[in-house]
């Protein structure tokens, strides 16, 4: 009976460190995921033409016979963001991760983050990117109207930038 009894106790501690071993591996993938990795790869650096700083865009819906706008996520280091634009059917943004800023021309800076969204309407001067100290990626979903998704404009001044981060943190 002693046997068994030790058999049995050797035999739950096994399965109680296995079970200890699968959790912890999964919730330090999960922490893995939620605290260093993206949803959607990095992509490719964006022109300075059109963003000040290291941005990124990682297309994910192209133009097609079904759908008349595109989507990608764009990630922004810290300090990044495009230069004062509109959008000739408006634009949506959907902040996935991090923290920033969005503005429209002659409004205050608005602090966006995580879960987020942004309903950009027609023909509206805007900028959005990152805070000067957080990284944000979002998804951005624009459409197109007459082949044409973007006007670009001047770049944000740092005087600018600045304020909207003071103003954003307040």
């Amino acid at each position: 009976m002693k046997h068994k009894i030790k058999a049995l106790t050797i035999v739950l501690f096994t399965i109680g460190s296995i079970v200890f071993t699968a959790c912890n591996t999964k919730n330090q993938e999960k922490m893995k995921t939620e605290n260093n990795e993206s949803i959607f790869p990095k992509g490719e650096k964006l022109p300075s033409d059109w963003f000040t700083g290291n941005a990124f865009l990682s297309p994910l819906v192209s133009q097609d016979k079904n759908n008349n706008f595109s989507a990608g996520a764009v990630t922004f280091e810290p300090n990044a963001r495009t230069v004062w634009h509109t959008h000739p059917k408006g634009q949506v943004l959907l902040v996935i991760e991090g923290a920033g800023l969005y503005q429209e021309k002659g409004k205050t800076a608005q602090f966006i983050k995580k879960g987020d969204v942004v309903n950009i309407p027609e023909n509206t001067e805007h900028w959005h990117g990152a805070t000067a100290a957080t990284k944000m990626v979002h998804i951005a979903i624009t459409n197109f109207k007459d082949e044409r998704q973007v006007t670009w404009l001047q770049p944000v001044s740092d005087e600018d930038f600045a304020e909207a981060n003071k103003t954003a943190s307040e």
